[in-house]
């Protein structure tokens, strides 16, 4: 099936014209939409960016949910290059099962604010469970970045 999925004309299509580089360029657009607007929420909530509100934060979702689906089209048009390829990488696997786990979270972190941050901008302070929260889903997100960069690295590794 894996090689059959590499000889369709959408995976010839994203070899063999400008079909990788405009999957690349929205993936990477994708990746610093969500790990910078992650990182921008993670670091209010650490304490920093005070001039914004904590009830603010939730007016990002929307964007990072936009990008999440670039990220979801643009990922699957990288993956048709090479499916048997990226099936055979570790690199790969932890990072998809990463991905998962920060969406995971993001959506646990979207509730938290919804629920939670009209709380924290009346004490003006964040909840010790908010912040472990926000520095899980960062490092989570950081570590998704690190394992797409290994991916593309170690993977000219493997002979497709």
């Amino acid at each position: 099936m894996l090689e059959w999925l590499q000889t369709t004309h959408y995976s010839e299509w994203v070899r063999e014209s400008w079909g990788w580089a405009f999957a690349l360029t929205i993936h990477a657009f994708g990746n610093a939409t969500v790990v910078g607007l992650m990182f921008i929420m993670g670091m209010r909530l650490f304490g920093f960016f005070k001039t914004i509100p904590y009830t603010s934060l939730n007016k990002l979702f929307p964007f990072i949910w936009v990008a999440v689906l670039f990220q979801f089209f643009s990922g699957f048009t990288l993956f048709m290059s090479k499916p048997p390829r990226y099936v055979r990488d570790g690199v790969f696997d932890i990072k998809f099962s990463l991905v998962i786990i920060g969406l995971v979270l993001l959506v646990y972190f979207q509730k938290m604010l919804k629920s939670d941050a009209a709380a924290w901008q009346a004490e003006g302070k964040v909840t010790s469970k908010g912040v472990r929260l926000a520095a899980v889903a960062c490092i989570v997100w950081a570590f998704v970045i690190v394992m797409g960069r290994l991916t593309a690295y170690l993977g000219s590794l493997y002979i497709a």
